[in-house]
């Protein structure tokens, strides 16, 4: 499935003819980075294809909370999460998003943008605890930078299906426009072929990145919060790259790592060898999957 404008679907057969489709039944589960198993039927004197069923996935990108799940893409090797010096990034969305990812069992690259602005030293020094921990920062500017930009991105996206995730406002478009100078026109005939057009406020697209089609780009709309109840609270700390090398160090083998005495974590917190910052992200985090689900 290379396109999903609210339950209309894009689906690219093997030899690169696209055909729209529906789900059967109420009920869909299918994402951008699917294999799906369709028929097409007769309705309304057209051939409609509709979807069956979809294939084991490798993985599944997704956010949950209390009321609903919002599933990115399937069947991934890679999340681009970009940032922003400004507006300046929230550790709390970039946090969220890697523990998803980790969950997911997906590598995860972080992309600093807007690395001309006032603000980049600052953006630069908030990410120090992720380049330390082993995460791959890269650091571009889209804008006044396309050139460099292109040479950054060109290796680490080839020959590989990748998720571009992002909040609101750190240039994900222009990052798109730059990498894929046709994305807006497709976007549009997609629009027009779905009869989405403006009603359309959330879509998921596949972008080849080349004619042979061995790399793609996946674009999300973007975002502003970034649920986690599929993470069982148990397993949150497993999810911090940060403290997992110190998982099974505490006095007490069910170690929340709040304020229990002799926990491993807490201690390498006030060392400064685990940041303040990502600790406190995790209590808070921890505080909403313990959270009673009515």
């Amino acid at each position: 499935m290379v396109a999903a404008f609210g339950r209309h679907y894009t689906l690219e057969t093997e030899d690169g003819q696209r055909v729209q489709a529906h789900a059967r039944g109420k009920r869909n589960e299918a994402v951008v980075g699917d294999r799906v198993n369709w028929n097409t039927t007769q309705g309304g004197g057209e051939t409609q294809a509709v979807i069956e069923s979809v294939q084991p996935r490798r993985n599944l990108m997704h956010r949950q909370d209390l009321m609903r799940t919002k599933s990115f893409a399937a069947n991934l090797d890679q999340v681009l999460m970009l940032v922003a010096s400004q507006p300046l990034f929230s550790e709390s969305q970039l946090t969220r998003a890697m523990v998803a990812a980790e969950a997911a069992d997906i590598e995860l690259v972080i992309v600093l943008n807007k690395t001309d602005l006032p603000d980049a030293p600052l953006a630069r020094e908030r990410l120090k605890p992720y380049a330390a921990m082993g995460t791959p920062v890269l650091e571009l500017s889209v804008k006044h930078g396309r050139e460099d930009s292109l040479r950054q991105l060109t290796p680490l996206l080839s020959r590989r299906t990748t998720l571009l995730l992002g909040a609101s406002g750190t240039g994900k478009s222009s990052l798109v426009n730059l990498l894929l100078p046709q994305a807006q026109s497709r976007v549009g005939e997609l629009s027009q072929a779905l009869q989405a057009g403006r009603h359309t406020t959330t879509h998921t697209l596949w972008h080849w990145l080349d004619d042979r089609r061995a790399g793609a780009l996946i674009d999300s709309p973007g975002f502003q919060e970034f649920g986690l109840q599929q993470v069982p609270a148990a397993d949150l700390a497993l999810h911090m790259r940060d403290f997992r090398p110190l998982l099974g160090q505490c006095r007490f083998h069910n170690c929340q790592h709040r304020l229990e005495p002799d926990c491993a974590i807490t201690a390498a917190v006030a060392e400064g060898r685990i940041s303040a910052q990502r600790h406190r992200i995790y209590l808070e985090i921890l505080q909403e999957l313990q959270a009673q689900r009515w």
